[in-house]
């Protein structure tokens, strides 16, 4: 009988660590690397041998006004300080990744609803340009969804608003 209860525990812990080995690389990061050769805007980059990317867990006004302007209208900003902030979001973007080799960490989902990858940008210095927005004022998290960074994010976005960066000026 102990025997029998031996088998069947060790049957059971087995399953236990293949579920948490399986959890654990379904939740592991891929990283790529890759030059970027074009920004489209604050929150998208082409990046060499990936294609567009989009900045993971940010949201930066539109060049134009449009729907998606509502969350910034609900923290009573204007929609000429919008697209002025998405110029200097893209300008920010410009300056720190144009022509730059980067790592992109992904997680997952790795892919959005358009196909671009969705990603950490880590510029060649060890900082996350996603961050590097947050803290200009140039972007807000994007609450919508969970990723691993959005408690920092929020507390960059905090930070950033206190400061009165960017959009919060």
């Amino acid at each position: 009988m102990t025997e029998g209860l031996r088998r069947q525990g060790s049957i059971v812990l087995a399953t236990l660590l293949g579920l948490l080995l399986a959890t654990v690389l379904a939740s592991a990061a891929t990283v790529h690397h890759g030059r970027v050769t074009w920004v489209h805007d604050g929150d998208t980059i082409q990046v060499a041998g990936i294609g567009k990317v989009r900045l993971l867990g940010i949201d930066v006004p539109e060049k134009k006004a449009s729907t998606r302007d509502r969350y910034f209208k609900r923290q009573g900003l204007a929609p000429a300080t919008l697209r002025n902030i998405h110029i200097r979001a893209r300008d920010l973007v410009i300056a720190q990744s144009y022509g730059q080799t980067v790592a992109l960490t992904t997680g997952h989902p790795s892919h959005d609803a358009y196909g671009r990858l969705l990603a950490y940008v880590i510029l060649p210095d060890g900082r996350i340009l996603n961050r590097v927005l947050l803290e200009q004022g140039c972007a807000v998290v994007y609450r919508r969804f969970d990723f691993s960074l959005k408690k920092d994010f929020l507390q960059a976005e905090a930070e950033a608003r206190q400061a009165k960066q960017g959009m919060w000026e």
